[in-house]
């Protein structure tokens, strides 16, 4: 069984954190951020540092006592330092560009695909084969790169395809004659 609520969660210097009627809310230098509490685990602030315990013993208040407490952490660190993904594209003709609020992948298709970029998000594409994707929301710049890779991921023969930078494909060997 995991631990993972037991350890406390020291708030960053330029953080500023507070609890209103169930609602903790972090602002940060990367903006704000809010999360509603599960009503079975209590969350205490004291010296900026901030507890999580479970109400009761029961299954689900311990399960939300370390998903609050990981939740919590994610949130202080997005507002404070922000959240990384970088993708890389590999395949002959294979290319990303970020033009205005769009992403624009070239991924062999018949036609260019565009991608709207979300509020809160900043995409970067410092070569054509590399996206990195930038945000304060672990969740959001998770998916949004999921998404992306989506749309052609690696094949196991050649290796073509969007993968994770630091991503392993496993490779296939081709027919043999």
């Amino acid at each position: 069984m995991s631990r993972v609520g037991q350890s406390p969660v020291v708030v960053p210097d330029g953080v500023s954190i507070e609890i209103l009627d169930g609602i903790l809310t972090a602002k940060g230098k990367l903006g704000a951020q809010s999360l509603p509490i599960s009503g079975e685990v209590n969350v205490a602030i004291e010296d900026n540092i901030v507890t999580v315990s479970p109400k009761n013993q029961s299954k689900r208040s311990r399960s939300m006592w370390g998903t609050t407490r990981a939740s919590i952490n994610n949130m202080l660190t997005g507002v404070n330092e922000g959240f990384t993904i970088d993708l890389e594209i590999n395949g002959v003709g294979y290319r990303a560009a970020v033009e205005g609020k769009d992403l624009v992948l070239s991924l062999g298709f018949s036609h260019p695909v565009r991608y709207p970029i979300p509020d809160g998000i900043t995409m970067k594409c410092e070569r054509p084969t590399a996206i990195s994707i930038h945000g304060g929301d672990k969740q959001k710049v998770g998916q949004l790169a999921a998404e992306i890779r989506a749309y052609r991921p690696p094949e196991p023969f050649k290796g073509k395809g969007i993968k994770y930078s630091g991503e392993n494909i496993r490779r296939k060997e081709g027919k043999k004659k």
